[in-house]
């Protein structure tokens, strides 16, 4: 009964231990970041590719990196990564790079708020426990204005955080533009806390840190006589699909637009001329290719060809496993990072990133 008893013990023993040991899976997430990269040959579409893959778990952060912390600038991969202390990087949202502001072209969110706003592609967004959703989101911001005599009028803005160009517009300036503008021209009406504190001509105008700058230009000015110091300015923001219908974005508190959509529910989704494409380095042409996938299990993989056709990139996503695939940004932006290496290094400096595993500066 003694050896029986000191057997059982001994049983007992090492199961406790091996209970408060991890197991392999939360290790890897717990240790480290878990993000993985590899270097993949995939056949695909008659072909074979070199693929460089990263795989990264769900749940892990993600954010929009900024080239100096603002829209509209660039700046090398390498140095967005060290200021947001990312573990894992991609190019973003297409931008303007031959000449002129390099603003984007794609929807960025960021820490839940609209840094810039775009009208095609596809977007991929992050909830904040790290699940991802892709679609084909259009965003629209309208809301009201109320005077101090109790009138109430409507607004909307077409854009947020870009220069206006020549065309008549209106556009909306938050603190992810900087500390101002950034130009001359237009009227300028600044909302502090739901307030307007100010309205006159846009000289560079101030964006304050609690509000946003509305700047309306050519034959929009006259939008900003609805304004009056004072008043009480309400925003309403809409989440829709490229058909019109409501989409559960709300929630999303990261997201860059690019695309085309290139695999849907693990099928080849490809039609770029519906999603507002009409460049033939889109269309047809092969060259340098970004791309993130939501896997099956949630994760999410970027990944980076040196040269493909969208057909042909679509076709080596879906061999790669996703679920859902979209397009980024590519030719000389195409660049990834992951786990202090330079997996591709991108031709150019980069406007915007999406990152993951980072320090939260």
């Amino acid at each position: 009964m003694k050896t029986l008893s000191r057997l059982m013990i001994a049983i007992l023993s090492i199961i406790m231990i091996l209970c408060l040991l991890p197991t392999a899976g939360s290790s890897a997430v717990a240790a480290g970041s878990g993000i993985k990269a590899a270097t993949q040959k995939v056949s695909a579409a008659g072909r074979t590719f070199t693929v460089q893959t990263v795989r990264i778990p769900k749940g892990t952060k993600t954010d929009v990196g900024l080239a100096n912390q603002q829209v509209g600038q660039t700046a090398s991969l390498s140095s967005i990564v060290k200021h947001y202390g990312a573990q894992a990087a991609i190019n973003g949202a297409f931008f303007e790079a031959y000449g002129g502001a390099p603003d984007p072209y794609g929807t960025l969110i960021k820490n839940g708020r609209i840094a810039h706003l775009g009208r095609y592609g596809t977007t991929i967004g992050f909830l904040a426990n790290g699940t991802a959703l892709m679609d084909s989101l259009r965003l629209s911001v309208t809301g009201t204005v109320q005077s101090t005599t109790g009138k109430s009028s409507s607004w909307y803005a077409i854009w947020v955080n870009r220069l206006p160009g020549a065309s008549s517009t209106s556009v909306i300036y938050t603190s992810d533009r900087g500390t101002d503008t950034g130009f001359t021209g237009g009227i300028a009406v600044t909302v502090v806390n739901g307030k307007v504190t100010h309205k006159g001509n846009n000289n560079k105008t101030k964006i304050p840190s609690n509000g946003y700058v509305l700047v309306y230009t050519g034959d929009q000015k006259y939008a900003a006589d609805r304004f009056t110091v004072g008043a009480t300015v309400n925003m309403n923001i809409a989440y829709q699909d490229i058909n019109g219908k409501d989409i559960p974005w709300q929630q999303v508190v990261t997201a860059v637009g690019a695309g085309p959509r290139l695999v849907k529910d693990s099928k080849i989704a490809l039609n770029a001329e519906a999603e507002g494409f009409q460049d033939p380095k889109i269309l047809t042409a092969a060259g340098a290719r970004s791309g993130i996938a939501i896997m099956a299990d949630g994760s999410v993989m970027i990944a980076t060809v040196p040269g493909a056709t969208m057909k042909q990139w679509a076709a080596i996503m879906q061999k790669l496993g996703a679920k859902q695939a979209m397009n980024l940004d590519g030719g000389a932006s195409s660049g990834m990072y992951a786990n202090g290496r330079m997996i591709t290094a991108p031709g150019r400096l980069l406007s915007n990133t999406l990152i993951f595993g980072t320090s939260g500066s």
